[in-house]
């Protein structure tokens, strides 16, 4: 595919690049690597997010980084501060090409885009607008379907992480959305195999990503109580955390079930490799569950860790194209334990995962986007 470059926009080429996500940088792994990939092509790169009391340090980042101190933590006025924020950093800062990671930081890069005759590129982590967060909250979800309503249609260059999501872009707004994956990278590096690790006595169940509704998580916690000689260790945070411990409780395995929090990603790897099954078990809550393509499924797969996922379109693809584990259409407890205990069991079927996941890994890694990433940017704007 040729990408022609956008002539109304960034008329000089330019080597700045600006990318702002709303999260605190340390568990993106994505924007690490679209930054790291821009960085390498020789352009002058700029991450910018926001910092929690909490938030674990970032300095090793090869390319410079800024994180906002807001007084709000979420809602209407945390969102309209941080691109308060973004809007007077970009309006000072030099000339570049700007990165929108997700609706909520779009207003401000788009504000900017046109006051500066800006390039920008739209990178749309998720189907926004259909996160089961937003599906029953009427008025909240209307502002945000008017604000990508009135932005999206007006963008040259938009990247999203599923053909499924493209296609619903496409439909709607018209426009031509290019797909990234959010692939590992580092494919080169062959991971020890789970079966080569010591584990200790119990078997690892492994969960990673957000504490949200709909992921899963509590029929796994269910499940537990008939995996005796598992250990379901949970990476991440999310506003389900303190629920998702009473049930732990409630069901007797709070001994094996592990709550492991947020962990950078770069030390998140040795875990997912001790793994003996990866879950990915989204509901169908709203498109964008139903069209997901978890980063962590690829994780998984990078680990050589054969995944168990829910039967929704673009997992199911995965799973079955590369035959790397078990697509699943229950979420009933006693019958996830059941394929678990199979998936663990059955030697054949490991051994023919462990061939194929290599093969997986060789396919589906980062490295293989990057000539298109280079293209987009290229289109953009972009001088290297």
């Amino acid at each position: 595919m040729s990408y022609k470059v956008d002539l109304s926009i960034a008329v000089h080429p330019l080597k700045k690049v600006y990318l702002s996500v709303i999260n605190d940088l340390v568990v993106d792994h994505r924007v690490h690597k679209m930054a790291t990939t821009l960085l390498n092509v020789g352009a002058d790169v700029t991450l910018i997010g926001r910092r929690f009391a909490m938030s674990q340090s970032v300095s090793d980042r090869p390319y410079k980084t800024i994180r906002f101190k807001l007084l709000f933590k979420r809602g209407f006025l945390f969102y309209a501060f941080f691109n308060v924020r973004l809007f007077f950093y970009l309006l000072f800062a030099k000339k570049g090409i700007l990165v929108s990671n997700d609706l909520d930081t779009l207003p401000a890069n788009f504000l900017i885009s046109r006051i500066r005759n800006l390039s920008i590129v739209y990178d749309s982590h998720e189907y926004f607008t259909e996160v089961p967060e937003l599906l029953n909250r009427g008025f909240v979800r209307r502002i945000w379907l008017k604000i990508e309503g009135s932005i999206v249609p007006r963008l040259n260059h938009i990247i999203t992480v599923s053909e499924s999501i493209a296609v619903e872009y496409n439909r709607i707004y018209g426009k031509n959305v290019e797909v990234i994956r959010n692939l590992p990278s580092n494919a080169g590096k062959e991971a020890r195999r789970p079966d080569e690790l010591e584990c200790g006595p119990k078997r690892v169940i492994i969960y990673q990503g957000s504490l949200n509704m709909g992921r899963g998580i509590e029929e796994m916690i269910r499940a537990m109580q008939y995996l005796e000689q598992f250990v379901l260790q949970i990476f991440g945070d999310g506003l389900l955390k303190k629920i998702l411990r009473r049930l732990a409780s409630e069901m007797i395995v709070a001994d094996r079930v592990q709550f492991m929090g947020r962990i950078p990603f770069g030390e998140l790897k040795k875990y997912t490799r001790q793994a003996s099954v990866g879950i990915s078990l989204e509901r169908n809550i709203g498109r964008n569950y139903y069209y997901a393509l978890p980063n962590k499924l690829f994780d998984y797969i990078h680990a050589q860790v054969p995944v168990l996922v829910s039967d929704l379109p673009e997992m199911r693809k995965i799973v079955e194209s590369y035959d790397v584990g078990v697509v699943s259409d229950t979420y009933e407890p006693e019958k996830l334990a059941n394929i678990i205990t199979n998936m663990m069991d059955n030697h054949e079927l490991r051994e023919k995962w462990k061939k194929n996941l290599r093969v997986a890994v060789k396919e589906l890694n980062w490295e293989n986007q990057e000539e298109k990433i280079i293209s987009i940017y290229r289109s953009a704007g972009l001088s290297v």
